[in-house]
């Protein structure tokens, strides 16, 4: 395959990264996987933002930070066509310096906004059921959309490096050309990218374990929320472990081959990164998994809005992740100490 010919005012110093596809065939395969995931991704996608707004009003029903990662997920779902075209025409990132930069941020944006939300979410099951009774300050900052236009801004700052007149498209530690300034920009940039991965994740590990030791010493009377807790933060984990972990190993690995100037072995561990970044993007696909595990209503007006009749009535009567069934016309949100019986809203 003819690979589109680089813009003529880049340039043409063989140690700068032009991020040129080091084997076509794998990366016309990322390409059609990308081309999946965006068409799966986005009627998904717009169906939840459908029902966050329309049906399920997550202002009142205080899912604000739900409504956030749908967000951060379909600001993600956009940039994939891009990806793809990308990928189809051999780069591993645009040619175009502004348009890479551009794509970069919005997926370093977009990758801290789904993760924050996502710890948020955890960290607030944890206060509810192994503080029980404390006062939950993610409990009250929640109900503000002011702390949601915090955390936007502060991933903003935290995401600024990729955006720098100096940042080179694909370049990282270990290139022979890096002055001073693009070394500590490109420092940043990875204490960034590891830390909103690994912090995170030991966040999680500790509630899971903290909520998992709870629910087996409480009686059978009270485990039903207790196990509600449960399924939120192992849906966190899962999500954690299948689009982010991987992803983040391999870039260690690059980042790792790179400084010690291993250029062959690079070829093949830019794939897998590459590869397993594709992987990653699948986040946009399992968070509504976690919508529904941690809130019943918005399950609830999913499914009595785009689920076939033979479907509704048993997906209704099933709270996902508790084993019981319910035989009323309303769900229950379970939120801190106090439980709220919501109506499902009529079509």
């Amino acid at each position: 395959m003819n690979v589109t010919p680089f813009p003529a005012n880049m340039s043409t110093d063989p140690t700068v990264d032009h991020c040129k596809a080091p084997n076509q065939v794998t990366y016309q395969t990322l390409s059609w996987l990308v081309i999946g995931e965006f068409v799966l991704g986005l009627p998904l996608n717009l169906s939840v933002l459908y029902v966050f707004v329309f049906r399920f009003k997550f202002w009142k029903n205080k899912s604000i930070f739900l409504f956030n990662i749908v967000v951060a997920d379909f600001l993600l779902v956009a940039c994939l066509p891009a990806k793809a075209y990308h990928y189809q025409h051999g780069y591993r990132r645009s040619p175009n310096n502004k348009l890479c930069k551009t794509m970069l941020f919005m997926l370093f944006l977009n990758r801290g906004a789904s993760i924050a939300f996502l710890i948020t979410l955890s960290i607030d099951r944890y206060f509810n059921v192994v503080h029980l009774g404390r006062r939950n300050f993610v409990r009250v900052l929640k109900k503000s959309p002011l702390v949601s236009i915090v955390i936007w801004l502060l991933l903003l700052i935290l995401t600024i490096p990729t955006m720098v007149e100096t940042f080179e498209c694909c370049n990282s530690h270990g290139r022979k050309h890096e002055t001073r300034f693009h070394d500590v920009t490109d420092t940043f940039r990875e204490i960034v990218y590891f830390g909103q991965i690994i912090v995170p994740f030991v966040i999680l590990v500790y509630c899971t374990v903290r909520i998992v030791n709870r629910l087996r010493r409480k009686t059978v009377g009270e485990k039903t929320k207790l196990r509600r807790a449960v399924c939120v933060v192992m849906s966190v984990v899962v999500v954690f472990s299948v689009c982010f972990l991987p992803s983040t190993v391999a870039r260690a690995v690059l980042l790792s081959v790179r400084l010690k100037d291993w250029e062959h072995a690079e070829d093949v561990v830019v794939q897998v990164y590459d590869s397993l970044m594709v992987l990653s993007y699948i986040d946009c696909l399992l968070d509504p998994l976690v919508y529904c595990f941690c809130n019943s209503g918005f399950k609830d007006a999913y499914v009595a809005t785009f689920c076939p009749a033979f479907l509704r009535n048993r997906l209704l009567n099933t709270d996902f992740g508790l084993g019981t069934t319910t035989t009323t016309t309303t769900t229950t949100t379970t939120s801190g100490i106090r439980e709220v019986s919501l109506p499902i809203l009529a079509k």
